[in-house]
């Protein structure tokens, strides 16, 4: 059995939300509930690293995937402090 809920938004969310679901061929209704179904699949897929062995296992996931090698910390910190400084966009 449907339920309703009750969602408070302001009028410009809103009515930003309801152009996206008219774009979409949707109704407010159906594309909250596909957007909220988007962030529960998210959400149940990103991994739990709540054990040393889910830790250990994340770790050398990105091991396998990544190449290269981390910089010194020295090098990480002038960038940081070069960014910091010049107001560098893509940091």
């Amino acid at each position: 059995m449907a339920e309703r809920i009750h969602l408070v938004l302001d009028g410009t969310e809103k009515e930003r939300f309801r152009r996206l679901a008219a774009q979409a061929g949707l109704s407010l209704s159906e594309w909250l509930r596909d957007a909220a179904h988007a962030k529960a699949a998210a959400a149940e897929a990103a991994p739990s690293l709540n054990s040393p062995d889910a830790l250990r296992a994340f770790f050398d996931e990105c091991s396998r995937r990544e190449v290269g090698q981390e910089p010194d910390w020295e090098v990480q910190r002038e960038l940081i402090e070069r960014s910091v400084a010049g107001g560098a966009a893509d940091s």
